[in-house]
């Protein structure tokens, strides 16, 4: 709702070419991974690995999700106070840490009080409000630029932005087939192998149900995707009617939008935009933030707790229960100052710098599940944390390199299948000679 608008005028529809990758990842998800979780019966999505290898590489999956999940999460909820900072917090002197601060403060009391009920309304408050100041501000732009349907389809459409497809340059990031299969296994590492996310589609009542839920899931994110697609050219339409300049930083000589995470923000509380899509827009926001750092905070305290530390055979309940409390509260707190860091450090938009750390972050896990699940090979477990390591590492050198190895060949997201590979041909490397009873079996 935040990055994806913004993010036209130097992506134009590319993102789309993602979104068909999604969909089939999707199918994968529903058809492989759900079924699989049902069967095992797992608290902890990363204890499929405990079961197929050994302790030190559901250990190496539970870290690679907790980093995983901090960074993406801090990304998340970096957009809310990012986008408030000019529009509430500074007019009124207000530090962008104390306003980092405060969020992060009301998103851990919210999970600490508020339970799953609390998620689920949050949710619902989230799409309303979102959905409903999108579809508020296109009515308005459109009403503004005196447009009929038929025209609002054809400005769009005919837009210089509006270009979906890019089969002419394999070097350029936004080529086809970088992106589509990027979305696949994308899609497969951030939803299908996040405990957050999956906790959610596994809680249904049956395998039937979770798997119904994951493809319509999959069909409305693909439609609103494309609204938002659309509502980021009319934004750009707008603003250029307004004055301002077509170029970064966006200007008319009073006001200026500094970055593309800002626009759809800074239209929605301009004067000229009826009160109701701003106020809509800051409730939207919010709750996203809570829903999404709430369940996330939530998901990695049963992560560290569960997985990481073996809490449910080292501790008491009650003790557990009181440790859960206390990596809680750390968690917030980690993620309150990678967030002020990201706000004196970042320059890419949100969703780009999100899929390009989960390139690196999800890849030995996606590796390490592919492997496991493809192949029946034993693995020497207590080799498998330095290869998790060694993998994101090789794809760091490959990712810098890749101009110069590769004539000119640039990566985009579909590090995220270069590392995965590294980590598949890892495993593979401890599975020769080894003479478990497993493997002589």
């Amino acid at each position: 709702f935040i990055s994806v608008p913004g993010s036209v005028a130097a992506n134009s529809f590319s993102y789309l070419q993602m979104v068909l990758g999604f969909v089939v990842g999707n199918i994968l998800i529903t058809t492989i991974l759900i079924p699989l979780f049902y069967k095992l019966n797992v608290v902890s999505l990363y204890e499929y690995l405990q079961t197929r290898f050994g302790g030190y590489s559901h250990k190496s999956g539970a870290w690679f999700f907790f980093i995983s999940k901090t960074v993406s999460a801090s990304l998340r909820v970096f957009i809310a106070p990012a986008v408030l900072q000019p529009l509430l917090f500074e007019p009124l002197g207000i530090p962008f840490w104390v306003n980092a601060t405060l969020t992060m403060l009301f998103v851990w009391l919210y999970t600490y009080r508020g339970g799953v009920k609390s998620v689920i309304w949050g949710d619902l408050l989230k799409s309303v409000c979102l959905i409903g100041s999108v579809a508020l501000t296109i009515i308005f732009i459109v009403k503004e630029l005196n447009l009929s349907s038929a025209e609002l389809v054809d400005a769009v459409s005919t837009h210089e932005y509006s270009q979906i497809f890019f089969f002419d340059d394999i070097n350029d990031k936004r080529y086809f087939f970088k992106q589509f299969f990027a979305g696949v296994f994308m899609i497969i590492a951030t939803t299908g192998l996040d405990q957050d996310l999956m906790q959610r589609v596994l809680g249904c009542r049956s395998q039937r149900e979770s798997q119904r839920n994951m493809l319509l899931s999959i069909i409305l994110q693909s439609i609103i995707i494309f609204l938002l697609l659309s509502l980021g050219v009319l934004l750009y339409i707008y603003v250029f009617r307004q004055g301002y300049s077509n170029t970064f930083p966006i200007s008319n000589g009073v006001s200026t939008i500094s970055h593309p995470d800002q626009l759809f923000g800074a239209v929605a509380a301009m004067e000229s935009m009826p009160a109701i899509v701003g106020v809509l827009f800051i409730l939207g926001v919010a709750s996203t933030t809570y829903t999404s750092a709430g369940s996330a905070i939530t998901a990695l305290t049963t992560a560290f707790t569960v997985d990481i530390l073996n809490g449910r055979e080292r501790y008491t309940e009650e003790r557990l229960t009181i440790l859960r409390k206390w990596i809680h509260a750390i968690i917030a707190l980690i993620m309150t100052l990678f967030i002020i860091a990201i706000y004196h450090f970042g320059d890419d938009s949100i969703i780009n710098t999100f899929y390009r750390i989960a390139s690196y972050t999800y890849g030995p896990l996606l590796g390490m599940f592919a492997f496991g699940i493809i192949s029946k090979r034993s693995v020497r477990d207590r080799y498998i944390p330095i290869v998790a390591v060694l993998s994101p590492i090789a794809t760091w050198v490959l990712d810098h390199y890749s101009k110069e190895w590769f004539c000119g060949y640039e990566f985009s997201f579909e590090l995220l299948i270069v590392n995965a590979l590294f980590t598949a041909a890892g495993l593979y490397i401890l599975s020769l000679n080894n003479r478990n009873k497993d493997e002589k079996q």
